[in-house]
């Protein structure tokens, strides 16, 4: 496993050993005994913080493995992450990454050109339907009551940035760019874009976003109302800290603030799967053309992560 809990537990012995389990520790016995390969997790059970920081193997974008997994650990926090009136229970859930300046570059895109070119119009619906129960889960805080937080210390394009939007909170640092970019190779973002962005700045802006292709500044996204704070470069972290490590009093506020939004505002399970029916009906008749741009945007991608070699070092 190349990407395990990170300091999950001082000592997992001890968790195990724990009894009777209350709301904290059954919990933590839960995630003690998960297996995920690209998720870092870091539970502070103390706190009821749990940071999730997305660790893909491979190009910086969720791969129908890590969906999987986000898919599997939202279904754990359902079943025994107890609601943060509880004695234990988790207030927050936050969401970064391990990559150095990028939070999440979007869909799978080889995975994607693949299952196009093969016709596997079930792979490439089974992952978009993946994709949409995820953001959904963190937009109702597992219906826990958990206010989610997403922490962008790079930049978040394509389903990056709708992983981001279906947080209660983005918190971003300085030089995070953030930005649509699927019409290059004419396509839209389907796993939520234009259901978060629409009821934040409404559908004009939304579709101006989606269309362009532009890519935005931390600072105009917060102009915009679609980031709630932006920090200094490496300050983001503490940020979090900071906003999670408030009053438990402040914390009850905000998830029902939260709560109402969903409420007034609510972005349904059943919207966000009849919009990526119409995603996955789109890409399924992509050309030769567009498969191509995906491709090339690929290897763009890869290559931000890829280790420089002795030559390049060298000079």
């Amino acid at each position: 496993m190349k990407h395990q809990h990170s300091a999950l537990f001082a000592n997992p012995a001890e968790a195990r050993a724990t009894a009777p389990l209350d709301a904290r520790s059954a919990l933590e016995f839960s995630l003690l005994q998960a297996r995920f390969a690209e998720l870092d997790l870091s539970l502070d059970a103390e706190a009821g913080v749990l940071w999730c920081r997305l660790a893909p193997d491979g190009p910086p974008s969720f791969t129908p493995s890590m969906v999987r997994e986000l898919n599997a650990l939202h279904r754990m926090l359902r079943a025994t992450a107890a609601g943060p009136r509880a004695k234990g229970g988790l207030r927050y859930y936050v969401q970064g990454s391990t990559i150095p300046g990028i939070y999440n570059m979007g869909g799978d895109l080889a995975f994607l050109v693949r299952s196009v070119r093969a016709g596997d119009r079930e792979a490439v619906r089974a992952y978009a339907l993946g994709c949409v129960q995820s953001v959904h889960d963190i937009a109702v805080g597992f219906d826990r009551g958990v206010v989610t937080v997403g922490l962008v210390q790079g930049d978040a394009l394509g389903g990056g940035l709708e992983a981001a939007l279906c947080c209660n909170v983005i918190i971003a640092e300085r030089s995070a760019r953030m930005g649509l970019p699927e019409i290059l190779f004419n396509s839209f973002p389907g796993m939520g874009a234009y259901s978060f962005l629409s009821r934040r700045v409404g559908m004009a802006l939304a579709e101006r976003m989606i269309l362009s292709g532009d890519v935005y500044t931390a600072t105009q996204m917060e102009e915009m109302g679609l980031v709630d704070m932006v920090v200094d470069d490496g300050a983001g972290e503490q940020a979090v800290r900071d906003y999670v490590g408030a009053p438990d009093r402040l914390h009850r506020v905000r998830s029902a603030i939260y709560g109402v939004r969903q409420r007034v505002a609510a972005v349904t399970l059943a919207e966000l799967r009849e919009v990526t029916e119409m995603w996955v009906d789109l890409t399924m008749d992509l050309g030769h053309q567009d498969l191509r741009r995906m491709e090339r945007l690929q290897a763009a991608q890869s290559r931000r992560i890829a280790p420089a070699s002795p030559e390049a070092t060298a000079h």
